[in-house]
């Protein structure tokens, strides 16, 4: 018996002594003065046994028909074994038009070995973060390696942005792997999509921000992306623990468990197609589990300026000096300016080489974007002797102060201090035939 029985014969044990009344006993077990009466008829013909509800020990007439319940545990073994009970139930209702609760197939899939349960975490402290108010307010970034895939297609990354205060995902993007331009060209779609957000909030890796190991000077105490927001006016932050930026990581596992079992079902095998694809997961993941910001205004501000802008914005910038004939090197190429005028005051000017994979390399002066042409450096031919750089040599001993000297030569003899002896006279052409060996006759 349980409590609620116990209590109930307790109670109509002292209706049939007398020592409470009908009334009374009636509001104490929140039943009516009739069901009252047929318990204590109960309990006078019956005993205890007769208070006990008569559908006790008897299936639910609400419960699942085993025929449905067996049709949907065989469908999850043929197609959604690896699923989760939340994900499994939404596949059954929106592609075989099974309607059951997550707790009915988490059940079935617990007594059909489909799923075992996972052991609850450790406990960890860490202080709550209010969302902010507005959309656009916070925009969470982060990469996530994973095999994608599942082996159809080689190893990459999903970079996402997710949005703080409404959990919203904005932008998803399969790369090769996480990099500068690989960023850069997310968030270029992102502004030309939504307007520029107010922040966003990223992990320290060294894209984001210059770390101890790699800053050399003060000139490289920014990074590309890091400079590209500061020119957009939007606050770059960096999170110092995966916890800080938690919303980002767990939409993460999210991601790394639906989206994989999605481009299975899909039959998506390369990251042409799944970018292809992206934006319809994300409207219908938002629609699933998207809430509604405290302040209804979007903290967004639509970019005016023009995409070729905005392009140039997110590019890498890479200072150089323009030499006395106007030219500058980088990567081994060779940038010779063509200026229509005010060709001397561009003598040791300080230029930026503007590069994007998808764009033509610009070079900027003053905001001005200067004609120019491009060649490869030459290369130097190689000359070896006895399998020696021979050219090496004799730049390092031609850029000494003082040049080297052959032997014989008086420099290198033993200075006689006799009275009445002078050293010998030898005379000294500096050529770079004196450095290179002599072969033996």
């Amino acid at each position: 018996m349980t409590a609620k029985d116990v209590l109930r014969s307790q109670v109509m044990a002292q209706v049939v002594e007398g020592k409470l009344d009908q009334a009374s006993a009636a509001a104490r077990l929140g039943v009516s003065a009739r069901q009252v009466k047929r318990l204590k008829r109960r309990l006078q013909d019956e005993g205890a046994e007769g208070l006990l509800s008569k559908k006790r020990g008897r299936p639910s007439n609400r419960r699942t028909p085993p025929d449905v319940l067996a049709k949907a545990i065989a469908l999850i073994g043929a197609h959604y074994a690896d699923f989760g009970p939340t994900l499994a139930c939404e596949k059954l209702d929106e592609l075989h038009e099974i309607k059951l609760s997550v707790e009915t197939v988490r059940q079935a899939m617990l007594r059909a070995g489909l799923w075992k349960a996972r052991r609850g975490a450790g406990i960890r402290t860490h202080a709550m973060r209010e969302r902010r108010a507005r959309r656009g307010e916070l925009i969470q970034i982060d990469g996530s390696p994973h095999d994608w895939f599942e082996g159809r297609a080689p190893r990459c990354s999903l970079l996402v942005f997710i949005d703080d205060a409404t959990s919203e995902l904005l932008a998803l993007r399969f790369v090769d792997a996480e990099t500068t331009f690989g960023y850069m060209g997310l968030l270029e779609q992102y502004i030309l999509e939504h307007g520029l957000p107010a922040a966003i909030y990223s992990d320290r890796h060294s894209i984001f921000q210059v770390n101890r190991g790699d800053r050399q000077d003060a000139s490289h105490a920014q990074t590309q992306f890091a400079r590209a927001l500061e020119q957009l006016g939007i606050e770059g932050i960096q999170a110092n623990s995966p916890q800080a930026k938690g919303r980002v990581e767990r939409a993460n596992q999210t991601l790394q468990d639906r989206l994989v079992k999605e481009m299975r079902l899909q039959g998506i095998s390369s990251q042409e197609a799944a970018n292809a694809w992206l934006p319809q997961f994300m409207r219908a993941l938002n629609r699933r589990f998207a809430v509604v910001p405290s302040l209804p205004t979007d903290a967004h501000v639509p970019y005016t300026g023009t995409h070729a802008a905005l392009r140039r914005i997110l590019s890498v910038h890479t200072p150089r000096r323009l030499s006395s004939n106007l030219s500058c090197q980088l990567e081994g190429l060779l940038y010779q300016i063509q200026p229509a005028d005010r060709g001397l005051a561009l003598r040791g000017a300080d230029v930026t080489i503007v590069t994007h994979p998808a764009s033509a390399t610009e070079v900027l002066w003053q905001g001005r974007v200067l004609p120019h042409t491009l060649s490869s450096k030459p290369v130097r031919q190689q000359v070896a002797v006895d399998g020696k750089d021979v050219n090496s040599k004799v730049d390092r001993a031609l850029s000494r102060r003082t040049p080297p000297q052959p032997i014989g030569h008086p420099w290198k003899k033993k200075m006689s201090t006799a009275p009445g002896t002078t050293p010998p006279r030898a005379e000294f052409v500096h050529t770079k035939a004196h450095l290179l060996p002599v072969a033996a006759p």
